[in-house]
């Protein structure tokens, strides 16, 4: 017999883009309850689920995907469903060491898809990335069918997850969906990101780093409409489909710092240009016909005033960005100085 209230194993659930799908879901679904199950690495802190960490049907449970007695002891509780954020996400992290990557992007998959099928879960939700696509030229766009053709550390990770999700559906028959999108901009985004390390420089009148010459093209979209995306394919997708998910929003780096620029009452002589990551994807651009179709979502937010809406919460939230930076060090930069996270050089920013 079905139980009345279902519950969501949500893995990397205090970062960004998984913290805003759990305020999402306890707020749009009361019949749904949640554990956040988090290893609190760099990358994700309990600061960002702190407004709902009493809420009744919210539970978090420190753990590491990769510890196959953790995960299957959080499963004995009761788990109906697998949301994946869990992973290694800063590109120039991978290019410096990849092996982090791997452990956690595909190893951690696999163990969390072991054990789905142990627990024989309802439904098994991959959140995956458009760079597992690579590079587009001027025109056209990702879909669903365009081959996999990864071009750093990072996104070949991702795609050999992928690649193991879509086998473990294929011989095993585990009941899995993937989503693939476009990137994301919100509130609680690591300050090592474009926009909040952008904003959080502008506000301080401090330099922004664009690498080379800030043509490379990006389809932006809000996390909010992200979230309702997901929760969309959990609920009404189709078992063993893949659904792209993008803004309909593409930007170069440069139109959207001079849109941040004229936001935030800031000059242009902000700007600085930095040497160009290794082999850097020019132009990312994703079809979604395919969840509008099928599933009848679309992207509710345009960038302007989805950009206001993050500015002002960063411009509230000091606190939050002053926690997050943990270990503040001094970096000359440009000629001038600034302070960054101790964790990695603020030039490096996935975009």
């Amino acid at each position: 017999m079905k139980r009345s209230i279902e519950t969501l194993l949500v893995t990397g659930g205090c970062g960004f883009i998984g913290s805003n799908f759990i305020r999402h879901m306890l707020t749009a679904s009361p019949a749904v309850k949640v554990v956040n199950f988090d290893a609190l690495t760099y990358a994700g802190s309990q600061a960002n689920v702190s407004d709902v960490a009493h809420h009744p049907h919210y539970r978090m449970v420190h753990g590491d995907i990769c510890d196959r007695d953790a995960v299957r002891s959080v499963m004995q509780t009761g788990i109906d469903s697998i949301i994946n954020f869990a992973a290694e996400t800063h590109v120039d992290r991978s290019i410096r060491e990849a092996s982090l990557f791997v452990r956690t992007n595909v190893l951690g998959t696999q163990v969390l898809l072991d054990v789905s099928r142990e627990f024989r879960v309802r439904r098994f939700v991959q959140i995956s990335t458009d760079e597992v696509y690579g590079s587009l030229g001027p025109t056209g766009a990702f879909t669903e069918e365009t081959p996999l053709a990864p071009t750093n550390p990072y996104s070949a990770s991702k795609a050999s997850a992928d690649l193991l999700v879509r086998s473990y559906m294929h011989t095993h028959g585990v009941p899995a969906l993937i989503t693939r999108c476009s990137n994301n901009y919100g509130p609680y985004q690591s300050p090592e990101k474009l926009v909040p390390l952008f904003i959080t420089n502008l506000l301080n009148d401090k330099p922004v780093p664009i690498y080379g010459d800030g043509r490379q093209v990006r389809d932006w979209i809000d996390v909010r409409d992200h979230c309702a995306a997901i929760e969309r394919v959990w609920r009404r997708g189709r078992i063993g489909e893949i659904y792209n998910v993008g803004g309909r929003c593409e930007r170069t780096n440069l139109e959207l710092t001079y849109l941040l620029l004229e936001l935030l009452g800031k000059p242009r002589l902000l700007i600085r240009h930095v040497s160009d990551r290794p082999g850097h994807d020019r132009r990312y651009a994703m079809d979604c016909s395919k969840i509008e179709q099928e599933l009848g979502w679309r992207p509710q937010r345009d960038l302007e005033s989805g950009l206001r809406e993050v500015i002002a919460w960063y411009q509230a939230n000091v606190d939050w960005v002053s926690q997050i930076r943990v270990g503040p060090t001094t970096r000359s930069f440009s000629g001038e100085h600034h302070a960054v996270s101790s964790t990695r050089d603020s030039r490096h920013c996935r975009d």
